[in-house]
């Protein structure tokens, strides 16, 4: 077995696009142009997993994270540097390596649309040839997590936005991969389905040590699941630690909230070095009326907003 579950050393992504025209005849002529440009979407990141992590990997839209993400899973060969997974390379070996993986992106259902839930978990067992031992042991486990009785006979069809996605999860774990990527897992969820989906990849985690590579903008999702993040900007790593060490960064800031009217908050980030937050208070008042007053540490949504606004380095 590897000793990584994941090692990139100097991975780099050139796209070559086109440089388009306008208009009728600009169309006609980009048929025939070879005019391109060379866009880097990923620029010299190294990064090691170790087993069993559960791991944020987030950044601002276009910043390389979906592109990592391929390379990672085999479907993009980078334009240099070296990666390994589960110490394979999966680009070279992607049968072998979309064995021992699974995926979640977005709302791509991996599912059978018109099936109920166990008739594609019978499937799935098939499809990865999964033990009739393990599948069960699997299934009695999804139990003790989360009640999937409910849905597990009910048409994949049928299904809230929050039951697809917490069968997707289910239906990546099924056949007990090393790695699960999970692409904004509660995207467009309830509170109480955010919560049951991060208690369900919490425990698999525990229970089958498996790896997590989770790309998410909800910070809800960082603080509940992950102890390291890795962000990433314009292709290029910034940041590669655990949120304490960046919250750290970060210490002089506090958010100021204050209720205006009745149900009316308003939130202000403040930087103490630099700013009095009595000051603050003071000009607020002679404003508008305070009915109460919060002052509290800054949350790690605060703190990636900051890095991708280019506050910290």
């Amino acid at each position: 077995m590897a000793e990584h579950a994941i090692e990139m050393k100097d991975i780099c992504k050139d796209f070559k696009v086109l440089n388009r025209h306008e208009g009728l005849k600009g169309s006609i002529r980009d048929l025939f142009s070879r005019d391109y440009k060379t866009v880097s979407a990923v620029k010299d990141i190294s990064l090691t997993v170790e087993r069993g992590e559960i791991i944020g990997y987030l950044g601002p839209n276009g910043a390389g994270k979906s592109t990592t993400i391929k390379m990672m899973t085999g479907v993009l060969e980078p334009t240099s540097g070296s990666i390994t997974v589960n110490g394979r390379i999966p680009y070279k070996d992607r049968k072998a390596n979309s064995e021992n993986i699974g995926v979640v992106f977005g709302q791509r259902s991996q599912l059978w649309w018109s099936l109920p839930l166990i008739e594609s978990f019978k499937l799935l067992r098939d499809i990865y040839m999964v033990p009739q031992k393990d599948y069960e042991d699997m299934i009695e486990l999804y139990r003790s997590l989360v009640d999937i009785e409910p849905i597990l006979h009910k048409p994949v069809r049928q299904m809230s936005l929050g039951q697809r996605t917490l069968s997707d999860i289910l239906a990546a774990f099924l056949h007990d991969p090393a790695i699960v990527f999970l692409d904004e897992p509660t995207i467009g969820l309830d509170v109480s389905m955010k919560s049951k989906i991060r208690s369900l990849i919490s425990g698999l985690n525990s229970e089958k040590n498996t790896t997590v590579i989770l790309t998410t903008h909800d910070m809800g999702d960082v603080d509940a699941l992950c102890k390291r993040i890795v962000i990433i900007d314009k292709g290029m790593k910034i940041y590669d630690n655990d949120i304490e060490h960046l919250k750290s960064y970060f210490g002089s800031y506090r958010t100021l909230k204050m209720r205006i009217g009745t149900d009316e908050w308003e939130e202000i980030v403040i930087d103490e070095k630099t700013t009095d937050i009595m000051d603050i208070i003071m000009k607020k008042q002679k404003e508008k009326k305070i009915r109460d007053i919060k002052i509290e540490e800054i949350s790690t949504e605060e703190v990636i907003k900051k890095i991708y606004e280019g506050d910290a380095k």
